[in-house]
């Protein structure tokens, strides 16, 4: 997802598909996330947001200059003489001032091994899923054995290859949900405080999902058998890069089943009065935006979490992101991970009017918290008109050779809760209806409601001096990098950008396109014709995800 930059604007490994050049030894994420942090002060700590392409002053992207340029249709950038556009105002929470990153941590790891390297190893804790499991820290270390010094695989560093993961739990006997954020640390440190030890529900149901704010991201377990306990996959074949999960199949399958016999209440999406509805039939109206709905989506969707943590920029030791935490420790940075999601909850909901689905926090005193499996629910029970599923040419999804992988694609859709890949929802997923869809009904959503979009925050202002120029700087760039054009498409974004490769205004030509080739040529949703499917209710995903998408992860040979 670029959204902490990551969709179009997340830096990748070689071994995935071409990306968005990136001249920033820095992670892209929110769906689009760039890799620069966004440093802002606040109470005691400051904000280092990898949120939708955030950005820090890390030495990295100090010795790489500037932001990556967008590509495809991007027109020329606007004359030196012209000033860019004034930034749009930050989130109450944050500042202008940007915040140096942390060191790379006390061993110092060398800048250029920090530079180079995309990958990290992320040590899972014995019996994951349980209470014990959750409160033990994860311990980011180097690939293949490598040290976190001299990969740079440190929490320190966590601007440019932080991990981060988050749980999301079920109570089966009242439907109740709660959310917890396992604390990662570097290996070989401590907590700068101690986790706090969830009391979780009797015969709790527990899924954990991974973020990483660059490459590869690789589950190694602490027992030779953590992963199996905790039913953990890094892939298919080939691993999906940034994102993994553990028991997400059976989190969504007692989900679904509690919601099919009332014990679990998904809330409705909610709707607002600020939105200018777009699409006709195929739009969603004024419903406020979840991540299945082709408005928001991007090149990588259902990708990566919410949590943040603490770091302490004098140790680079880490903590929980909790009340008490904050107060007791003066100083302290938060770092967050770069995602759709965090897309969503923190910039697209607040700007439109909307609120996300949150749940009680179990390390925060129950304080309501977002959550990536939580935002799929939502998803779930609010499916439009026509859904957006992962797609196959998703760059996460492809096989180690860069070809589309049906298989992998379903063992990702199954552990985000999705239905497996059918002609149902191939008349709107296939990779061809897939590129046709995002460009047909985001297009005209983001230049409708281009005057509310602006007046938002960027989440990575090196991106887009605005929320909607951010924006439609990632559909631009999502366009290439899922090879939209290899299906007579045309990229109908043009962006100015300033001399950093900010865009500072954006046009999107919003007449519909045809797909060609492979399960194109009309049959999907999008504006250009062809017959039109019946919104899908929440019911009709679980029983699709029921079957095939929904089946064992050891099963389908999951890594």
């Amino acid at each position: 997802m670029l959204s902490g930059h990551r969709s179009a604007w997340r830096r990748r490994g070689s071994s995935r598909a071409a990306r968005i050049a990136v001249p920033l030894a820095i992670p892209m994420a929110l769906g689009l996330t760039l890799g620069i942090i966004l440093a802002v002060s606040g109470g005691n700590t400051t904000t280092i947001e990898q949120s939708a392409l955030g950005n820090c002053a890390s030495a990295a992207a100090s010795a790489s200059g500037a932001a990556p340029a967008a590509s495809g249709s991007q027109a020329a950038p606007a004359a030196a003489a012209s000033a860019p556009a004034p930034a749009a105002s930050a989130p109450a929470s944050a500042s202008a001032a940007a915040a140096p990153c942390p060191s790379a941590s006390g061993s110092g790891a060398p800048a250029q091994a920090a530079a180079d390297n995309t990958d990290c190893d992320i040590i899972v804790p014995a019996d994951p899923l349980s209470a014990q499991g959750l409160a033990t820290p994860y311990q980011l270390t180097g690939p293949n054995g490598t040290s976190p010094a001299d990969s740079g695989c440190t929490m320190a560093n966590g601007a440019n290859l932080g991990a981060f993961v988050q749980a999301t739990i079920l109570n089966p006997r009242t439907g109740a949900l709660s959310v917890y954020n396992p604390l990662v640390i570097t290996k070989g440190t401590t907590p700068a405080v101690a986790p706090v030890v969830p009391k979780l529900p009797r015969g709790a149901i527990v899924t954990i999902d991974f973020g990483f704010q660059a490459g590869n991201l690789i589950q190694v377990g602490a027992t030779p058998n953590a992963l199996a306990q905790g039913r953990c996959v890094n892939g298919l074949g080939s691993p999906f890069g940034q994102v993994s999960f553990c028991n997400g199949i059976n989190f969504f399958r007692a989900a679904y089943t509690l919601m099919a016999i009332g014990r679990l209440h998904v809330p409705r999406a909610g709707t607002s009065a600020k939105i200018v509805p777009t699409g006709g039939r195929l739009g969603t109206g004024r419903q406020c935006p979840t991540v299945r709905n082709f408005d928001m989506v991007d090149q990588d969707q259902s990708d990566n979490v919410t949590s943040t943590y603490l770091v302490d920029p004098n140790t680079g030791q880490t903590a929980q992101d909790t009340a008490a935490n904050e107060a007791n420790m003066a100083g302290a940075q938060k770092l967050g991970n770069g995602s759709d999601n965090a897309l969503i909850a923190r910039f697209l909901d607040p700007t439109l009017g909307c609120t996300p689905f949150m749940a009680p926090d179990l390390a925060n005193n129950n304080t309501p918290a977002t959550s990536q499996a939580l935002d799929e629910l939502l998803a779930a029970r609010n499916m439009p008109r026509v859904p957006a599923l992962v797609p196959e040419n998703n760059p996460m999804t492809l096989d180690a050779n860069g070809n589309l992988d049906p298989a992998k694609t379903n063992l990702y859709r199954a552990e985000v809760g999705q239905p497996a890949i059918s002609p149902a929802n191939d008349r709107f997923d296939s990779p061809a209806n897939y590129c046709q869809n995002m460009i047909n009904i985001q297009g005209p959503f983001l230049m409708a409601n281009q005057a509310t979009l602006a007046g938002g925050p960027s989440p990575v202002p090196d991106v887009g001096n605005n929320l909607f120029t951010f924006l439609a700087n990632r559909l631009l760039q999502s366009f290439d990098n899922l090879g939209c054009k290899n299906f007579g498409l045309t990229n109908p974004v043009q962006v100015v950008a300033d001399g950093n490769g900010a865009a500072t205004s954006a046009t999107i030509n919003t007449t519909p396109q045809q797909a060609t080739g492979a399960n194109g040529g009309g049959n999907g949703g999008g504006n250009g014709g062809g017959r039109q499917g019946n919104q899908q209710s929440w019911q009709q995903i679980w029983r699709q995800f029921l079957g095939r998408g929904g089946q064992d992860n050891q099963q389908d040979g999951g890594m």
